[in-house]
């Protein structure tokens, strides 16, 4: 028997429902602990422009952006991730982000 792993997992879940955002969350933080960071941030990406946008997801960029050396890029992705937070009413994802962001300077 052929042992399944957590992001293959994730995968097919996806497969039967590819615009479930928490499931493209997973998947991203997933990939990342993989170390495929492009692909991370890629879907990344797709979930920050997804309407509405997933606040969480600007977040878990900006950290791995940072973590890669980007950090005009962490520092973008940051800056967004609190304007929709702030739209959205998250004053906690809003307030992580301020906190990295000005970690980063």
């Amino acid at each position: 028997m052929i042992a399944i792993n957590r992001r293959q997992k994730l995968e097919a879940m996806l497969a039967a429902s590819p615009n479930d955002q928490m499931l493209r969350y997973m998947l991203a933080m997933e990939l990342d602990k993989e170390s495929d960071h492009e692909r991370a941030l890629e879907l990344f990406r797709t979930l920050m422009s997804d309407a509405p946008p997933y606040v969480p997801a600007f977040l878990m960029a900006g950290q791995l952006l940072a973590k890669l050396e980007r950090a005009n890029d962490a520092r973008a992705t940051y800056q967004n991730g609190i304007k929709e937070a702030q739209k959205q009413k998250n004053d906690h994802a809003a307030g992580e982000m301020t906190a990295f962001l000005q970690a980063l300077d």
